[in-house]
């Protein structure tokens, strides 16, 4: 066995103790990330090439902090983010959500797309839809300094042309839009402030004006983005927001049909768990 694989070895021991979820792949990509090659290739790595600062990343781990910090790039679905402080770190239960808007889109008899991603955070909602469904014409909203900065570097570095970013609040965005959307989509702040997560990768490092909404139950963005969704779809068009697994029943009556919306769904995550609320607004 290679240095390498022996200190990763010991540094899955560290991180498991240090109550890290997935302690063994957090070691390799940090290994990987260090050493410039791809966790297939560890093995590749010859021991007069093992670098220490493998360790100094280990112990930022163990303290917690998130992988996606440490090495500066998130996966989401087929796209490899840039991330840091001051963005919200994209997470697998939105690629499902992000799954469904592009099969809907595909679905529609629509040539190009009209899609809008409110509070795009690091811009991974409104960059998958560009790169997968083809000639879809993407507006991204962000209002965070921080997090504009972030999604302007990944629309920039990944070259999706057909993605525009707008520093606008979510709730009185792209007015010139109006009554043209074909799809809405967005995961906004939504945990009551008075919910502290536990995970310290959540609780500690992740911004809390992408995590916290502003009301008592933190559906005051939710029931924006559905005043801004009524407002700018199509008739026929739908709209997708992500919420917490407990506040299922709470978002999918935020979708009255007194307002016009039809097909309200309750959508589950990968772990079966209420995760996200559709509906498409009438035509009558």
């Amino acid at each position: 066995m290679s240095l390498l694989l022996d200190e990763i070895a010991l540094a899955t021991a560290r991180l498991a103790e240090a109550g890290v979820p997935s302690p063994r792949t957090d070691a390799e990509e940090i290994a990987a990330f260090v050493h410039g090659v791809r966790r297939s290739e560890l093995h590749t790595v010859k021991d007069a090439d093992f670098d220490a600062l493998f360790w100094e990343g280990v112990a930022r781990r163990e303290a917690r902090e998130p992988l996606q910090h440490i090495t500066g790039h998130a996966y989401f679905r087929y796209l490899e983010l840039a991330v840091g402080p001051g963005v919200f770190v994209p997470r697998p239960e939105t690629e499902v959500m992000t799954g469904w808007a592009i099969e809907r889109l595909r679905e529609m008899d629509v040539n190009a797309p009209l899609v809008v991603d409110l509070g795009t955070g690091s811009g991974a909602i409104a960059l998958s839809i560009a790169q997968e469904v083809a000639l879809a014409e993407v507006h991204a909203v962000e209002v965070d300094p921080a997090a504009y900065t972030w999604a302007k570097r990944n629309i920039t570095e990944l070259g999706q042309g057909r993605t525009h970013l707008h520093p606008e609040d979510l709730a009185e965005a792209l007015p010139e839009l109006d009554g043209k959307v074909d799809l809405v989509i967005s995961n906004p702040p939504y945990i009551p402030p008075g919910a502290i997560p536990r995970d310290p990768e959540v609780r500690d490092y992740d911004p809390a004006r992408a995590l916290y909404g502003s009301s008592d139950d933190g559906l005051a963005e939710v029931r924006a983005v559905e005043r801004t969704a009524r407002r700018l779809l199509r008739p026929g068009g739908w709209v997708a927001v992500e919420h917490a697994d407990q506040q299922g029943r709470a978002v999918y009556l935020t979708f009255p049909e007194d307002n016009g919306w039809r097909d309200v769904r309750l959508r589950q995550d990968l772990t079966r768990r209420d995760r996200f609320v559709t509906a498409r607004l009438g035509q009558d």
